[in-house]
């Protein structure tokens, strides 16, 4: 028994999916103690948009390390805070005519999370969350309560109150829109009008579902017409994942709230962002607050993938690997089998294997065959049936062709 299973809690996951000990990465590959090489199709859960220690983000933060910069600040001023904050008003928030305050919250998704929900109640005087079925937003307890998923919410081991869960557009036959409505202004729905509605534009873990731009766009217009706060939650399909820097940039629409991490740092280091229309910045000091919530390394990071992205066409580099990705699934995955589904955005696709796969978890074959042969790849969506394709937005093209080949491969073998 090695030192992990004798002493790491049973809580442990991804190391369950991929039982080896990795030692090195560089970019889109990952090495293990015996020098095994993987492509990397998993990308840290979204926190590693940028690669593997990326030399360009990592120079900037080795050069402010050596030159003992400050490494704790909480919410003081800094220079790192400040340029960062500069670099973020210039280049992503002006360009898109946008006004936000920046919450610099605890360094964890979900407590951004938990920041947006508690402020959206503190400027309605109203307690109550709309959020979608198939929803993921954190796991401490109010992310949890907006959150859909029944084995994850059974691990709060209390009651989770205060959110209704509307249906998904995607899923649901009718107008979710027009459903919405019914339930806040009929007196007999039991329903209140809520304090905030809280949404993924493309739902990761739920199984790469993405919304439309008409259905983010009226679900816009029904929140300004109910005074309702619009929180997107952009953790994980924020930061250039689906090709813009932020995931609902493609509908036109400016939301109230938006949380942000994972890739906001540019190098996988803690940090997460809140930001917050300014009329609604209504805390009051020390109000929201955590002792790692200014991550000084973090903020030197994440000016540094700002300026990557720019520098390097990140944008269109994502357009083009997205156009590879969903070009092999329809033209050599899909054909396989008729019951085998593709979703996505960017460089966020999905296969999903529910129809195809009967009583059989072929799914999780297919990702644990992935593995032998090289590529780190993990599952999402209901009962894990969705295999998740999410690279890195650096990826080489050769790279990216031989993970796909590598899925492809797996597929043909069990389908």
């Amino acid at each position: 028994m090695n030192i992990f299973e004798r002493i790491e809690s049973n809580v442990r996951s991804y190391s369950r999916s991929f039982p080896v000990v990795f030692t090195k990465a560089k970019m889109s590959k990952m090495y293990d103690e015996n020098g095994n090489e993987y492509i990397d199709f998993f990308d840290g859960a979204g926190a590693l948009n940028y690669g593997h220690n990326n030399d360009f983000i990592k120079s900037r933060i080795i050069e402010y390390i050596e030159s003992d910069g400050i490494s704790h600040a909480l919410d003081m001023f800094t220079g790192a805070k400040g340029e960062f904050f500069t670099c973020f008003e210039e280049k992503i928030l002006k360009p898109r005519g946008m006004n936000y305050k920046i919450m610099s919250s605890a360094p964890t998704g979900t407590n951004a999370v938990e920041a947006a929900l508690k402020l959206a109640r503190k400027n309605t005087g109203r307690n109550g969350v709309f959020a979608f079925t198939g929803s993921f937003h954190g796991m401490t307890i109010g992310s949890l309560s907006v959150s859909s998923g029944k084995s994850i919410r059974a691990g709060a081991g209390e009651p989770l109150y205060g959110t209704t869960f509307v249906p998904h557009p995607n899923t649901f036959p009718g107008d979710c829109i027009a459903y919405m409505e019914n339930i806040i202004t009929d007196e007999y729905s039991g329903v209140e009008k809520p304090a905030a509605i809280i949404l993924e534009t493309v739902q990761a873990e739920g199984g790469v579902v993405v919304m439309s731009d008409q259905f983010l766009r009226d679900l816009r217009a029904f929140c300004d017409r109910h005074d309702i706060i619009m929180i997107i939650d952009d953790i994980q399909v924020g930061c250039g994942r689906t090709g813009k820097f932020f995931s609902f940039e493609r509908a036109g629409i400016i939301p109230d709230m938006v949380t942000l991490s994972k890739s906001i740092s540019g190098y996988g280091l803690p940090m997460s962002l809140v930001l917050i229309k300014p009329e609604l910045d209504i805390f009051k000091p020390a109000e929201h607050n955590g002792t790692f919530r200014g991550n000084q390394m973090a903020f030197v990071g994440a000016k540094a993938a700002i300026e990557y992205r720019e520098l390097y066409k990140l944008e269109e580099k994502t357009e083009e690997n997205a156009k590879i990705v969903s070009d092999f699934v329809k033209e050599r995955i899909l054909p396989l089998n008729d019951k085998l589904e593709h979703r996505g955005l960017g460089m966020i696709q999905g296969v999903d294997f529910r129809h195809a796969q009967g009583d059989k978890d072929i799914a999780g074959m297919v990702a644990h065959e992935c593995f032998l042969n090289g590529l780190i790849i993990e599952r999402a969506g209901p009962n894990d049936c969705v295999v998740k394709i999410m690279p890195a937005l650096t990826i080489e093209k050769d790279e990216l062709m031989k993970g796909l080949e590598i899925i492809e491969a797996a597929v043909k073998k069990y389908i």
